[in-house]
């Protein structure tokens, strides 16, 4: 696809993705592996986890913006929900250096498909799910807010757990 005229949406949408990926990122700075995979609260959740956990679902939204509800995995299946639970864990093998390289690996996409996309406003219903309206469409717009969102709200989680961890902050 040919890059689409910057305009001052997609400059916002790229800026906003770019700081909040950076807030996310700088949690796991000068982690080890073994820190990465810490959890230091009483949930299940840890840094290098939530990292995955944000880039799958980068990727499963950004599929989403090229193919529409067909190309994400059907929420109802349990093997969907299993996969996403373990999107949340470092699994034996995981290391903190190749969860950062995957996730710099879809953000590059997503950034190329903000800069490329003909519209944002074309849209697609969203899968069938309990937690969607039922026949509600999204535009590209609307999914990469979402994207926004998502990596926001864990890039908080992950300044909680960081803290817990070795006391360093994202901020101040």
């Amino acid at each position: 696809m040919a890059e689409a005229a910057l305009t001052p949406d997609r400059v916002d949408l790229l800026g906003t993705l770019q700081q909040h990926r950076f807030l996310l990122r700088n949690t796991a700075r000068e982690l080890t592996d073994e820190q990465a995979a810490q959890r230091s609260t009483v949930s299940e959740l840890c840094i290098g986890g939530l990292i995955k956990h944000v880039a799958a679902t980068e990727r499963s939204w950004t599929d989403f913006v090229l193919g529409g509800p067909a190309a994400m995995a059907n929420p109802a299946d349990p093997a969907t929900y299993e996969q996403h639970a373990k999107s949340f864990q470092m699994l034996p093998g995981d290391t903190l250096a190749g969860v950062l390289a995957t996730y710099d690996e879809i953000a590059k996409c997503t950034d190329d498909l903000v800069r490329t996309l003909p519209d944002l406003d074309a849209s697609h219903p969203l899968p069938e799910a309990p937690w969607f309206e039922p026949g509600i469409r999204w535009s590209a717009r609307r999914v990469l807010l979402h994207i926004i969102a998502e990596t926001s709200q864990h890039a908080g989680h992950a300044d909680i757990i960081r803290e817990a961890i070795d006391g360093a902050k994202s901020m101040g």
